[in-house]
């Protein structure tokens, strides 16, 4: 009764955020999920949901597995079949999963059989310690908070029998250590179907006009929960803005904007949410990516770059937030800029406007970077594919009626 409660406050909060059109089709297609039977293979991704993180963390992942020769499979932890499938695979992975009867009766399952589980996250949400980082979640109704009161899967996490755990930066594997668990490191990526259509877009447009007078600034929200780390960077914007008359804002998703901005007028636009193959084209129409998140939030530090490679691959430059991952993933000044105060933001936006030849090296060298490191089609994670072939290999627990003699 608590997962349906759960479901139907996240179903509302997606109706009133996306509208009755694209909201609803996304609570049809989280509906639908739940009744799709799954083949039996190597690997079985678990998540809670079919949004942005489910696609990045299961589809993405399992298509880079698959590329390596993995049999997987992904079903929602709301599959009524789910506790049947512990016999179909020898890997298990779970993503962001409520720990529920279903998924506790699969569970021990998994365990009677001795077949491995996998924790995965992207995210601090499955420790209820880190929620007052999380400003989101002041704000959430109240049955979409209680997806999130006790951690989302903080019961598998914290389960003796689970001993790896896989998740997407340096920062989120050193707070999973803290746990007693074995990480790895498995980037985000692109599926070889964006990586097309990135293209498909580049041709469309051509080469960019060096000598085009605007200059257009985006900003991609992605959820309601960033009014705070676009805050961060609203006085460098405001400044620029009023610098330099040429220069145009588009902010794509919800955002509070700072009442300062409508001074403006249609120099700043509001674009809502759109397909993800509307998505690409909106990015590829910037002339500079923003990335601000706030510096030293844990929820902010174990945020992916991934808008980093999202804007490199439609050949786009990034200036982002000086965080733990897009200082590893971004060389300043060379494929990307990183930037720590108002007053770095302001200067590296700067020259971005100011250089046309410097927009587009940078941007050439990201999207080089975006093929090259976070692509399914050329990822390198050996030691992860070498640890899943290593236990699905290992034979399981014969059962009584098969236990030699």
């Amino acid at each position: 009764m608590k997962l349906l409660l759960i479901k139907i406050g996240k179903s509302w909060h997606t109706l009133r955020r996306e509208g009755l059109l694209r909201g609803g089709r996304r609570v049809l297609t989280a509906f639908f999920a739940m009744f799709r039977r799954v083949r039996s293979g190597d690997i079985l991704f678990i998540t809670g949901g079919v949004g942005d993180s489910a696609r990045y963390r299961c589809h993405h992942v399992a298509e880079e597995l698959g590329f390596r020769g993995f049999r997987t499979a992904i079903t929602v932890q709301d599959n009524p079949f789910l506790p049947s499938y512990a016999d179909k695979f020898a890997v298990f992975i779970f993503h962001r999963v409520l720990y529920t009867p279903a998924v506790a009766k699969l569970i021990e399952s998994i365990k009677a059989e001795g077949k491995e589980i996998i924790f995965e996250t992207d995210d601090l949400v499955y420790d209820p310690e880190y929620l007052v980082h999380m400003d989101y979640f002041k704000v959430m109704n109240p049955l979409e908070r209680k997806l999130y009161e006790h951690g989302v899967g903080g019961e598998i996490l914290a389960d003796p029998y689970v001993k790896v755990a896989t998740t997407t930066t340096s920062f989120l594997a050193d707070k999973l250590r803290e746990k007693g668990k074995q990480v790895f490191v498995v980037p985000n990526k692109l599926m070889e179907e964006d990586v097309r259509i990135a293209d498909e877009i580049r041709k469309e447009q051509g080469t960019r006009n060096k000598k085009q007078k605007e200059v257009t600034m985006a900003y991609f929200s992605g959820s309601a929960s960033h009014n705070k780390d676009f805050a961060t960077i609203a006085e460098p914007l405001l400044g620029i803005l009023a610098k330099y008359p040429d220069t145009r804002l588009a902010i794509y998703g919800p955002l509070d904007l700072d009442p300062r901005f409508d001074a403006f007028g249609n120099r700043v636009k509001r674009i809502p949410y759109v397909s993800r193959e509307k998505h690409w084209a909106n990015v590829a129409a910037a002339d500079i990516n923003l990335a601000p998140l706030e510096i030293g939030n844990p929820f902010c530090e174990s945020k992916s770059e991934l808008k980093f490679f999202e804007a490199g691959i439609v050949g786009v430059p990034t200036v982002a937030a000086a965080t733990r991952v897009f200082q590893e993933a971004i060389a300043d000044g060379k494929d990307g800029f990183v930037a720590a105060t108002p007053e770095e933001w302001t200067a590296k936006i700067e020259k971005l406007i100011l250089d046309s030849g410097l927009r587009e090296e940078m941007a050439g060298r990201a999207r080089d970077k975006a093929l090259a490191k976070y692509a399914t089609t050329t990822a390198k994670n050996d030691p992860y594919y070498q640890y899943l072939i290593g236990k699905i290999a290992k034979p399981a627990i014969p059962s009584e009626a098969e236990e030699p003699r």
